[in-house]
């Protein structure tokens, strides 16, 4: 297939993918703490990645390894935690709203930081994507009075990781295949995940009962499906196509996250419907040929 089309089949299956994994995160968080989430996800996820392509980091060449570490912390580790702690606190339909800010992220990092160029129409989609955005979130603090969503911010920082992410990977490590890059991102990670969990005192406390045992059930699938095929596939995508378009998975991932949501429980109107329809034609525009 060629990499038109197949660009689109990524972005449909991330979409799925990565809409799903807030509601395994809300499920997880029942009997695990934010922390606990953020680790063992990243060490569950490494796990799997060594396991189908531990032999990819020999192969590796050394000027490769400072980027893979950059973009292994500001993409994968830490926002694995933010987003933890923000899901702990605010809906999971509410958390991938915020991260559709990845895109316009993504569009200005990337011309301020790393000289990548965009076209007018490109920025007049990602603005019309954020309305959306915008109305999405202000519905959801009507329609949610009482979360906290001075946690908010966290998916905020986040999105800014993913943007930075997006751009390292383009510009400094097309050369290598996504699965390599993937595998050694999280192969850096382990050490780090080890030390948060040793301080936090988890070998110690951590108690297997009926609630964690659940919780690290949704936790592996997240995972296996929703970190480490999802960033394969993330990281090709990125290969074969343009930062902006990469990132704007992220518009497309509240539909899925919200659908989930209202199945467990969570509120959703029609005003939110039109806001999604909003944040879709920003991607249309974004992505749209000349």
């Amino acid at each position: 297939m060629e990499n038109k089309k197949l660009r689109w089949v990524y972005l449909v299956i991330l979409a799925l993918i990565w809409g799903s994994s807030f509601i395994l995160m809300k499920r997880a968080l029942i009997g695990l703490s934010p922390i606990q989430v953020g680790a063992l996800r990243t060490l569950f996820t490494a796990i799997f990645l060594i396991l189908i392509g531990g032999k990819k980091i020999f192969k590796i060449k050394r000027r490769h390894w400072y980027y893979l570490t950059l973009n292994g912390f500001v993409g994968t580790f830490f926002p694995a935690f933010l987003f933890a702690f923000a899901i702990d606190k605010i809906d999971s339909s509410i958390a991938s709203i915020l991260n559709s800010l990845t895109p316009l992220n993504t569009l200005i990092f990337g011309a301020l930081i790393f000289g990548f160029s965009f076209r007018k129409r490109q920025l007049i989609g990602v603005l019309i994507g954020l309305i959306g955005t915008l109305m999405l979130i202000l519905k959801g603090v009507e329609v949610n009075p009482n979360q906290d969503y001075f946690y908010a911010s966290f998916i905020l920082i986040a999105s800014i990781g993913y943007a930075l992410n997006v751009n390292i990977l383009k510009k400094y490590l097309f050369d290598l295949d996504a699965l390599s890059i993937t595998v050694a991102n999280f192969v850096l990670l382990i050490i780090p995940t080890l030390i948060v969990l040793w301080f936090t005192d988890f070998f110690e406390t951590f108690e297997l009962n009926q609630s964690t045992k659940t919780g690290m059930f949704y936790l592996a699938i997240l995972a296996v499906f929703g970190t480490g095929l999802a960033k394969i596939m993330f990281n090709r995508l990125i290969q074969i196509s343009t930062p902006i378009f990469s990132s704007s998975v992220t518009y497309l991932i509240p539909i899925v996250a919200i659908t989930w949501g209202v199945l467990d429980g969570e509120k959703i109107t029609l005003f939110q419907v039109i806001s999604g329809a909003i944040i879709m034609f920003g991607v249309y525009l974004v992505n749209k040929s000349k």
